[in-house]
Order: structure tokens, then sequence, then C-alpha cells
């Protein structure tokens, strides 16, 4: 038995950080959970890394925000840069010939991705910029209401609400580019949209089992399920309030991954369990702190039970699956 993994990680929001700590690359940060040094000790065979957009209540508010062209712009300029100053360990994939050479090239790669597309602001070309930009995986929502729809919510009225109009066609325009739909953070009914309306596989890169979890950004069975039956994958999400019962613990422990692990394969088959730790976008006293940890995980896992083909399926081979159809 190996005792580490190959895996590919479906979100973290390691670009922000670089950001606010004026970096150029991501190679090595200081005080982050991700960066390509700690990517490439945990084994890690691609990232995504999220271009977070910050809350409109936010944005309003700080002096110093650039607007989001330029935001977008400059987290897109540190992932570009990490490719062109570390090429000899980090290389970007956008598409499934990438994908598919990444093995054997011994480098890490770099997935870009985006989540809320508010900043798609309704428009087919702004989707298709983004697309020409490197975006591989769009999460249509974040916390609040955007062109796409609305948002996970304890308000009934909210999470029923299902796609804007300009959603609903967004989604079969995704699926032409070559965009994944991801929809962590998206309301029930807008779930149940992209369940009805989407032909090919989709995301939900960092979503729990709300079985376990009563957190509205976790995800029913029956949500698991229909996401399972169109070939989707379900990333396992490392924050405390989203793996256990009780929504207020601040400690993560291998105990949680788990049990969502094989709740998840339980309901809806090994084929949608994948990895979204969420990295850099959480907090708390977690077992696994950063990336370099990785293997320790799959070790415990190993140890709980969990057999080397299931454990395969959960690091890589689902998710590369799901990129090779969408890609």
């Amino acid at each position: 038995m190996p005792a580490f993994y190959p895996y590919i990680d479906l979100h973290c929001d390691t670009l922000p950080r670089a950001l606010s700590q004026k970096q150029e690359t991501l190679f090595a940060l200081s005080d982050t959970m991700t960066d390509v040094k700690k990517l490439r000790e945990g084994h890690c065979l691609a990232q995504c890394f999220a271009i977070f957009m910050p809350p409109l209540p936010y944005v309003q508010k700080a002096d110093d925000y650039p607007g989001d062209e330029a935001y977008i712009d400059a987290l897109h300029r540190i992932f570009v840069r990490t490719a062109e100053l570390h090429g000899d360990v980090f290389t970007r994939v956008e598409t499934a010939e990438d994908l598919r050479l990444l093995p054997s090239s011994g480098k890490l790669g770099g997935i870009l991705t985006m989540e809320d597309g508010r900043a798609v602001q309704g428009s087919f070309e702004n989707l298709k910029h983004f697309y020409d930009m490197g975006v591989r995986i769009l999460a249509l929502l974040w916390n609040h209401a955007n062109c796409f729809g609305a948002p996970n919510s304890p308000d009934p009225e909210i999470m029923n609400t299902g796609l804007t109009d300009f959603g609903k066609e967004a989604v079969g325009y995704m699926e032409e580019l070559g965009m994944g739909i991801d929809v962590s953070h998206l309301s029930d009914g807008g779930f149940w949209d992209v369940v009805r309306l989407s032909k090919k596989p989709f995301f939900a890169t960092h979503s729990n089992c709300r079985a376990l979890n009563p957190h509205p950004r976790s995800m029913t069975d029956e949500m698991i399920r229909a996401l399972a039956d169109k070939g989707g994958v379900m990333g396992i999400n490392f924050c405390p309030a989203f793996l256990y019962e009780d929504v207020s613990r601040e400690d993560a422990g291998i105990d949680g991954i788990a049990a969502q692990l094989r709740h998840r394969i339980n309901v809806g088959g090994l084929e949608c369990a994948a990895v979204g730790t969420d990295f850099d976008g959480i907090g708390g006293k977690l077992e696994i702190p950063d990336a370099s940890f990785m293997p320790h995980l799959f070790e415990e896992l190993e140890r709980r039970g969990f057999t080397a083909d299931e454990l395969e399926h959960i690091a890589y081979r689902n998710t590369a699956r799901v990129l090779n159809d969408i890609l």
C-alpha cells in the first residue's frame, strides 16, 4: 500500500491570499494552507485555484478595492506568473490533453476557477472572456444573489428560488465552451435547475452532506444521488462548520472527513466522491491544517478501512474523469 495518493483538489482560496501578501507567484507563501511547495510536499497532482469574488457589501465599503476587472486581472497575473517563473514544477491545465500529460510531467497542475459568477453580469461575452483567460470551472453563486440565481439560505423562499433566465441559458453555453459548472453555494432550487438543464457532469467542488451537517451549504441525499446520476463529483470540504452536526464546532478531524466521504459513497456511489478542501478559505483547529499533510489523511483513511481503490477514486480518478468529459 502506498503511503500517499496523488490527488486533485477542486477548491482553494489561495490566490486572494497571495494578492493580499503582494506576492508575484504562488510558489512559497507565508501563513497559507497551500502554495506550490506545500502542494508538492503533499503529492498533489492538480490544484484548482479560485478567483474568489469579494462580496459587494465589502467592496462597496473598501477604499482600496480596485474594481472587479482590475482585481480579477491581478489574481490571474499571479496564476500566470507562477507558471512562467516556476515552469519546472508548475504548469497550467486548460485542456484534457494537459491533464493527460500531467502525471508523466512530474509537475503540479494548476486549474483556474472562479467562485461567484457576479462578475459575469449576465453577459455571455463576459463568460467567454473568462474562459479565454483560462477559467475552467465557475461557481455560479457565492452567498449573495447574482445574475445566475439565488444562494443557499435558511430562508425557504430564497432556498427554493431557481436559476434566472440568464442562468438557465448559461448552463448550456458553459457546457459548449468547456467550462465546468459548480453548484457549491447555490440554492436548492438552482441546483435542481442545473440537474434538469445540464447535459454534462457538473461539480459541487467543496460541499458536504446535509444528513450529517444541517448547514444549508450542504447537500441532501436526494441531491447527492442526482449529482451522481449526472456523473458529477462532490469535493469534501474540510471546514469544521460543514463537517459535523454541530455547526458551531471549530475543530475538524479526520473522523469527520471519513464520515462525510463514507456517506457520499453510500448514497451516490464511489464515483461521486472527491476532494475540495477549501484551504485558505476556512479556519479552525484542523487535523489536516495544510496541503503538505494530505499524505497523513490518506494514510489514516486507509487505517480506517478505505480500500486503495476507493482512495484512488476519491483522490483523483473521479475528478479526472469529469474534467476529461468537460474540457
